[in-house]
């Protein structure tokens, strides 16, 4: 019986991961960001056409160490859809921002101050490579190599 109630424990914490909120409106982050004096990562996405924006979603941005990384920031996605309906204005400002900052392709991840100046800047996204090869490129620290013990000379 014990078995099975750590069993469930465990079952429990590992599905009970927070999904993290991402905002839509740039401006509304930056009021966000500045309040909780947090940076910006924005993501510049195709959600539903870019097959590099997607396994970016599923292999980085989904997993737990991109949750403990991203608890510095206010998360941004804008979204650039081919099929999915957008409102207007939503679409209008994600063209402004897109331009603003030199977005030429898909996925564009931009790190950056409350304020607007761009401190990281990634371009595209090469499957597999996972948040270790990732995160760095975005401002997180290296994952350090362990090395293996060397046998000691007597």
């Amino acid at each position: 019986m014990k078995k099975l109630l750590l069993t469930l424990m465990l079952l429990a914490t590992v599905t009970a991961r927070a999904e993290l909120t991402w905002l839509t409106d740039l401006d509304e982050a930056k009021k966000v960001a500045a309040k909780d004096n947090k940076k910006l990562l924005v993501d510049f996405t195709g959600s539903d056409w870019c097959g590099y924006c997607i396994k970016l979603h599923k292999e980085v941005f989904d997993t737990p160490e991109f949750e403990k990384f991203a608890k510095d920031y206010v998360l941004v996605e804008l979204d650039f859809p081919k099929r999915k309906e957008q409102p207007a204005a939503e679409k209008a400002k994600n063209q402004a921002a897109s331009k603003k900052f030199g977005v030429s392709g898909f996925p564009t991840v931009i790190v950056m101050t409350a304020g607007g100046k761009v401190l990281n800047r990634a371009e595209g996204y090469s499957p597999d490579s996972g948040p270790e090869a990732y995160l760095p490129k975005l401002g997180a620290p290296a994952a350090k190599k362990v090395k293996p013990a060397t046998p000691s000379k007597k």
